[in-house]
């Protein structure tokens, strides 16, 4: 059973935030956003096929200008990880709200930076469009499907894994075989409510990876 007490108080105080940027009328351009489509499961074309889908859902929305990469780590010999190629931040979301002031801030996120304003919360860890993407409480209240699995690869520091067990579909090269670490956008579930690291995918198939409740999205951010 989901405790929805608290998230409804983190998301009121969100909208108090993001109404208090309204009323500003300044807004820091985006730097960060969720996919809001997916591409072929687990295979997203490698690291380079993630970030040129980044660079093109931005620069359908304008922000074409900076350099965009995916958050995603890889595997085994030359393995990258997530957090050393996403720039140094800070980061903002399509709604104006502060993501994480460094990686240091990223990674160490709780739910208490919700009722600041700012953090990687459900209100504003929104798609390139400005839209939410449904996560546990989306579903709870009949609106839809969780899609709250984002693609990873990554362990909660934003590290690649050791070689072993396949947790990135093959360095995202595959929709067959093996499995991708994914986190939860929403920060809710069973056990592990971790943005980037909370358990593994079915498969790499697009059907195993929406399995658990996911639409095989990912993290992009603006390295400049």
């Amino acid at each position: 059973m989901i405790n929805i007490k608290t998230p409804l108080i983190i998301l009121t105080s969100l909208f108090a935030a993001n109404m208090a940027l309204a009323q500003n009328g300044e807004q820091e351009p985006m730097s960060f956003f969720i996919t809001s489509v997916g591409l072929d499961g687990g295979d997203l074309g490698g690291l380079a096929g993630a970030d040129a889908h980044c660079q093109a859902l931005a620069s359908a929305v304008g922000r074409g200008d900076a350099t965009w990469h995916a958050y995603l780590s890889t595997q085994g010999p030359n393995a990258v990880n997530a957090r050393d190629r996403i720039g140094n931040g800070p980061w903002y979301g399509s709604a104006g709200n502060l993501i994480a002031e460094d990686l240091d801030h990223l990674h160490g996120d709780s739910l208490e930076r919700a009722r600041e304003g700012s953090g990687l919360h459900p209100f504003h860890a929104r798609t390139e469009n400005g839209d939410i993407v449904n996560g546990i409480l989306a579903r709870e209240y009949g609106l839809g499907p969780s899609v709250h699995d984002i693609l990873t690869g990554s362990t909660i520091r934003g590290a690649a894994f050791p070689a072993g067990d396949d947790m990135t579909c093959n360095n995202w090269t595959s929709n067959d075989e093996g499995s991708a670490r994914i986190g939860h956008h929403d920060r809710h579930g069973r056990t592990d409510n971790s943005w980037n690291s909370a358990h593994n995918t079915r498969s790499c198939s697009p059907e195993g990876v929406a399995a658990g409740g996911g639409a095989g999205l990912f993290y992009c951010f603006a390295i400049d």
